[in-house]
């Protein structure tokens, strides 16, 4: 008998795009295999909220047919405590630093992100991961309006956070900078969490050999995908010294796609809410000194070549 090919996993995309997260996202809506697309939740972020809940739809508008009937669901648009805080220097005044952009194919939904993950996930317990590529705001208020939610969820994949040093300050990366109170709320509720930190992330970089051969897929979501990251380049070059971007938030899609590309390893993890120079840090437990429990599976190792020619083939299948 031969044997049943799995159905594909019930995620909701929740993020702010953001160049790297209009890759993510069309790199899991080019993977309908694998993953379910429910819909996709905004969050302020990388740019504010209008114009991240403007990207949703122009992501799911470049990608076709697979993102015709996704819906988007516009979320918070600040943290929880903190002043916004935006990232125009690396994502462009719009978050999309590209030329060839379709306009979005359908307005957002009435229903605030929130409550559509709330409602989304009570009716399906168990089987929804939530792939969160931006600040966790949207995930710690659905997490305080609905307590049982962290119980129901599938799991939360988290790009965000990281072992050692930060990227917006010394100790802090981005999206955990950008509302750690939020951050805190979600790793300490008991939800099933896979975190994908710098520390992993910076080993994925979009070199311009990589760039090159998404511009010659030939489609429009690899042009834009290439435009996007040349943009994003200059930014590396200056201040980390690398040859390109680094692909953070495709790698928490690759994560719920292809799981064994990458070395996890459970561990205590805590956000720093006090403000000062740690403000934001996630303090990861490496070598187990508190005798804390763990909290979180953390990503420590992917195998980069594999990692990118599984985007460079989904990226293929697009427009």
């Amino acid at each position: 008998m031969p044997a049943m090919t799995p159905a594909p996993l019930p995620v909701i995309l929740d993020g702010d795009p953001g160049l790297d997260d209009a890759i993510a996202w069309l790199l899991a809506l080019a993977s309908p295999e694998e993953v379910q697309v429910l819909g996709v939740t905004t969050v302020h972020g990388n740019v504010g909220l209008q114009l991240t809940t403007h990207n949703a739809g122009v992501t799911l508008a470049l990608a076709g047919e697979a993102g015709a009937e996704v819906p988007v669901f516009a979320g918070a648009d600040r943290p929880l405590v903190r002043v916004p805080l935006t990232a125009p220097e690396v994502h462009g005044d719009s978050g999309l630093p590209a030329s060839d952009l379709p306009e979005p194919e359908r307005a957002p939904e009435a229903e605030h992100g929130v409550n559509f993950i709330i409602r989304t996930v009570r009716e399906r317990p168990g089987e929804v991961t939530l792939v969160a590529t931006g600040p966790l705001t949207n995930v710690a208020l659905a997490f305080r309006l609905a307590p049982d939610l962290p119980g129901l969820l599938r799991e939360v994949v988290w790009m965000g956070g990281g072992t050692a040093q930060g990227n917006r300050t010394p100790a802090a990366e981005f999206n955990a900078l950008a509302d750690p109170h939020a951050a805190r709320v979600v790793l300490e509720a008991g939800a099933r969490v896979r975190m994908f930190g710098l520390n992993v992330t910076m080993q994925a970089i979009a070199t311009p050999e990589r760039v090159e051969r998404l511009r010659t897929l030939g489609n429009r979501a690899g042009t834009v995908s290439a435009e996007l990251l040349t943009f994003y380049a200059g930014f590396y070059r200056q201040r980390y010294g690398l040859p390109g971007g680094a692909l953070h938030d495709p790698a928490a899609v690759a994560a719920v796609l292809r799981p064994d590309l990458f070395q996890m390893q459970p561990m205590n993890v805590q956000v720093e809410t006090q403000e000062g120079l740690n403000f934001g840090r996630t303090v990861c437990d490496l070598y187990g000194v508190t005798d804390q429990p763990a909290n979180v599976q953390v990503g420590m190792r992917v195998d980069d070549a594999a990692f990118f020619e599984l985007l460079l083939e989904r990226l293929g299948r697009l427009p």
